[in-house]
């Protein structure tokens, strides 16, 4: 069969409410938090079993990482105008203008991203996915859009091949 087929998965299991603040250059919100919702959508070919694949499978993998997730300060390791530093049990954050932020170590999740944005939460949620996924790529999937959405109305996607 061809790879014309898209399944969606869209719970309301598949969700965490975390803390975050945006931060560049200049500029930096207030600590504030979402109750963020998840969707998973994948393209590829329908297998003998009648499947792109399971949406067991999708919810048990999106499910794990919205669980790491929830509940935790998100924090992006890797911003260019916060320093992270781990100091004890404890999370400081130190913005360009010396205000500071300190977190209990057991509270935060340091991400590999720039920004605690939507975008950049998706592309992370995207590539956990796609590595909770790839030992099913054999079976012809070609394609995963992840969404996050902060509110409702209010959401980033990302889109990319397997």
């Amino acid at each position: 069969m061809s790879a014309d087929y898209r399944i969606v998965v869209q719970k309301d299991s598949l969700k965490f409410s975390a803390a975050h603040f945006i931060a560049y250059k200049g500029f930096r919100e207030r600590l504030h938090g979402h109750n963020y919702q998840v969707s998973v959508a994948i393209s590829g070919s329908v297998g003998a079993d009648g499947y792109v694949l399971d949406f067991g499978i999708v919810k048990r993998v999106t499910r794990t990482v919205c669980e790491e997730l929830d509940e935790r300060v998100l924090v992006p390791a890797r911003s260019d105008c916060l320093t992270v530093a781990r100091e004890g049990p404890s999370v400081v954050l130190t913005y360009e203008d010396g205000a500071r932020f300190l977190f209990p170590a057991a509270d935060c999740v340091l991400l590999p991203i720039v920004h605690v944005s939507a975008e950049e939460l998706a592309e992370y949620v995207l590539s956990r996915l796609r590595d909770g996924l790839d030992r099913h790529a054999m079976r012809g999937l070609t394609e995963i859009e992840v969404g996050v959405s902060e509110a409702p109305g209010q959401a980033a996607y990302r889109r990319a091949e397997l």
